[in-house]
């Protein structure tokens, strides 16, 4: 991976489910430098992670970004990413990376979901691309991809992850989303 290689990282933060869920677009570089940065939000057990994240793409305004990389599939309380409609939207390979094992979403979808919110996020999961484990610095993550073969997905985690199992752009995005909803809940100075 060439240093001057830029990622978006999508990550989200949200304490109160009335709040929200702040979201955060990390353009990083490979070899570490965070270069730009974007802000919105999505609807917490809402349906609108996927148009909120293409948002992200289009605020931040960078030709420049070559991959787009999110924590996981499903922010905001089961707020289901269509990772093939967002490639479409954005035109990058869109990897989705989660760092923890698990038997899948369906579970706590059904638990936590009936009727029709149950059915359209079922239909959307099961449309996702299967999850790939992938072993990085060490540790080891699940990947989804769209845009890209598995043999490149596993190159570009690897490529923008410098240490432990999360790549740079996602665990800048993460720390730049929770304080940007520290901001926005406890006040503005």
């Amino acid at each position: 991976m060439k240093s001057g290689a830029r990622a978006l990282g999508v990550a989200e933060s949200f304490a109160r489910r009335d709040d929200g869920s702040t979201l955060c677009g990390a353009v990083v570089r490979a070899d570490r430098t965070a270069d730009g940065f974007a802000f919105g939000t999505c609807t917490i057990g809402g349906t609108d992670a996927t148009d909120a994240i293409a948002s992200l793409y289009t605020t931040a305004d960078r030709a420049d970004v070559q991959y787009l990389l999110l924590a996981g599939i499903a922010p905001a309380w089961y707020n289901v990413v269509d990772l093939h409609g967002l490639h479409a939207a954005v035109d990058r390979p869109v990897l989705s990376v989660s760092f923890e094992t698990s038997p899948g979403l369906e579970p706590a979808l059904r638990e936590q979901f009936s009727g029709s919110a149950l059915q359209e996020r079922l239909q959307r999961y099961r449309a996702q691309p299967p999850r790939h484990e992938l072993d990085v610095g060490g540790e080891t993550v699940y990947v989804r991809g769209v845009g890209t073969d598995p043999e490149h997905a596993a190159e570009v985690v690897r490529g923008f992850t410098v240490d432990g199992g999360r790549p740079e752009p996602l665990r800048v995005a993460r720390l730049a989303a929770r304080a940007a909803r520290t901001f926005r809940t406890d006040g503005e100075a």
